[in-house]
């Protein structure tokens, strides 16, 4: 596999981008370096972009949150995030999997990310008995974001009350600041262990791309770039959806491959996976 320094070289061959957020345009805390740079050369030239992230927080949330980092709405066209997904699939409620569920939902994770739930689509109750399903937005500030162990004992309360889950982040790990925390998804694989329902909403579920696509101007598919850093969810989506993808070697695949991994070995990884990147890049920057 072909591993670029930037992606100065590439972008004339798209007129809209996909980009992941964690991993590819920030580190959760602030963005890579040279990533703001490249952002503003692509708009420089007419190029269309869209964030798509399986954050569990509604896309206003998120566009606050990149302001705060210094990521200019002049730098984006959208937003599209996991919790804005689930937030409409809440409300409109025309998903085969909410057939016949009712609205009250059990809660695992941070608080802040209730906004997947404001304007009344769920209601949240106190335990898993009282509930209709669970609502799994990852690890909470008590039990840690570290493993799954102290998470156990909920699980399999929710599953003793028969919870459907709704998981409303697929991913099974982030890098924030050069650590690797759990997400939603990786208590997604202990409940589907244990014999529970699931959904996961976001990447790399191809329908999340529609609205991502509108959002672009509706372009050909074959000038359209994803850029993401995990391959079951970044890359495995775009080629789900038909679009052409790029693999960032920073965030999860930084932490896994290093900072100069052999080609051959992305070569196997991305056969593993069953994905096929155009090329790797070593990071979001503007260089050939």
């Amino acid at each position: 596999m072909k591993i670029l320094d930037g992606i100065a070289g590439i972008a004339e061959h798209y007129d809209a981008f996909i980009l992941d957020l964690w991993g590819v345009v920030h580190d959760g805390r602030a963005p890579y370096p040279g990533v703001l740079d490249a952002l503003a050369q692509l708009r420089a030239r007419g190029k269309r972009i869209v964030f798509l992230t399986n954050a569990p927080r509604r896309s206003w949330f998120i566009d606050a949150m990149l302001a705060k980092m210094g990521v200019e709405r002049g730098l984006y066209d959208e937003t599209l995030s996991s919790g804005e997904v689930t937030w409409r699939v809440l409300r409109d409620r025309t998903h085969p999997f909410l057939a016949g569920l009712g609205g009250r939902a059990f809660h695992i994770g941070p608080e802040r990310d209730l906004s997947v739930i404001e304007e009344n689509v769920a209601t949240l109750v106190a335990t898993p008995g009282e509930a209709d399903f669970l609502l799994n937005t990852g690890p909470d500030p008590d039990r840690g974001p570290k493993s799954v162990e102290p998470y156990r004992p909920v699980l399999e309360a929710c599953l003793a009350a028969g919870l459907p889950m709704i998981c409303v982040n697929p991913d099974r790990a982030v890098m924030v600041a050069g650590e690797r925390l759990l997400c939603a998804g990786a208590f997604a694989d202990v409940y589907r262990q244990g014999g529970g329902r699931v959904l996961e909403i976001g990447k790399p579920d191809p329908t999340v791309y529609g609205p991502v696509l509108a959002a672009l101007g509706d372009p050909a598919l074959s000038r359209v770039l994803a850029v993401g850093d995990t391959p079951h969810t970044d890359l495995a989506g775009a080629k789900a959806a038909g679009i052409d993808c790029l693999w960032a070697m920073t965030g999860l695949a930084g932490d896994a491959y290093g900072p100069d991994p052999h080609p051959a070995l992305l070569d196997r990884e991305a056969a593993h996976h069953g994905v096929t990147p155009i090329a790797a890049v070593r990071s979001l920057v503007w260089a050939g």
